[in-house]
């Protein structure tokens, strides 16, 4: 190439990008941009390297050995300038730009609601775009620059930073409900109680895990109700329609105020921590660092 446009550096990431998601729709998600767009761009770029960097089918993309050869070149090169750039965050008086991350029902209660008002007044200049839903995703195919999710569900090519220390599960139910029905003892006992359930973002039921270690047993519970998110399983556990399993930390104000009691509490259940994870190759998005900070310092204070 002759010379080095002020273009090409981003002509070559829309490349880098493609050739890494292996898929014009997911690279276009991740950069914001249509499909047509990063089309166009590839074709004005190898036209202009004179050297097809890319096989396209109806179905499929994949590297030429001459595309291989320049994304094995670019990755070093690129990765070291995000580095530098996200270096310069610490230098930054106050961040400014979108921050878009996808987070489940109970990391948004939890974590992140708190956190809101200090964020917004340290950094007024963020448009944080927050995504509130329980199923896992891939957090780049659907343009998200960061996820919280549990940490032994994150996937092992992320960044993960731990929010929380290990979370105790445990099993409550209502006064009403342990009135009537008498209170378990064992695990077993489980089999003959009405059970909130919860269904997995696969459709499958959760089954209940209570103890650690060794110890611990995984029960398929009965129950007359299954649910998608844990407000609605304490909401039913308020109710008396049955015993719920969730987060000790989820239902605080309710087993304080004596709406919930604790079942079995020898065998509640120590769980991975949250975690905020995102991409390893890519400059950190504005205030995701802040946010992260304030949300463990936030935990610190609180559990």
């Amino acid at each position: 190439m002759a010379g080095f446009s002020r273009s090409d550096l981003a002509d070559l990431n829309v490349f880098l990008t493609i050739a890494r998601r292996g898929s014009f729709r997911q690279a276009a998600t991740e950069l914001g941009l249509t499909a047509s767009a990063l089309s166009h761009t590839m074709k004005k770029l190898e036209d202009r390297l004179e050297v097809r960097l890319l096989n396209r089918t109806s179905r499929s993309v994949s590297l030429t050995p001459a595309g291989t050869d320049l994304a094995d070149a670019l990755s070093e090169g690129l990765e070291t300038i995000s580095n530098g750039l996200s270096a310069l965050e610490a230098y930054r008086d106050h961040a400014v730009g979108r921050l878009r991350i996808n987070v489940p029902h109970d990391a948004a209660r939890l974590l992140v609601s708190p956190v809101l008002p200090q964020f917004f007044e340290a950094f007024p200049q963020v448009h944080l775009d927050l995504a509130v839903e329980d199923r896992l995703i891939d957090v780049v195919a659907e343009g998200y620059e960061a996820g919280i999710r549990y940490g032994a569900s994150t996937p092992k090519d992320m960044v993960a930073v731990p929010l929380t220390p290990p979370l105790r599960w445990v099993i409550v139910g209502s006064p009403a409900y342990l009135a009537r029905h008498g209170r378990p003892s064992r695990p077993d006992d489980l089999l003959q109680h009405s059970c909130v359930q919860m269904r997995l973002g696969d459709q499958t039921a959760y089954a209940w895990e209570l103890g650690d270690g060794d110890a611990m047993v995984r029960i398929d519970c009965p129950g007359s109700i299954r649910v998608n998110e844990s407000a609605a399983a304490i909401e039913a556990a308020l109710n008396g329609i049955g015993l719920a399993y969730c987060l000790e930390w989820r239902v605080r104000d309710e087993l304080a105020s004596g709406r919930l009691e604790l079942v079995m509490p020898e065998w509640s259940s120590m769980g991975p921590p949250f975690v905020m994870y995102y991409p390893s190759r890519r400059q950190s998005p504005p205030g995701l660092r802040q946010l992260v900070e304030m949300i463990r310092h936030h935990t610190e204070t609180t559990l």
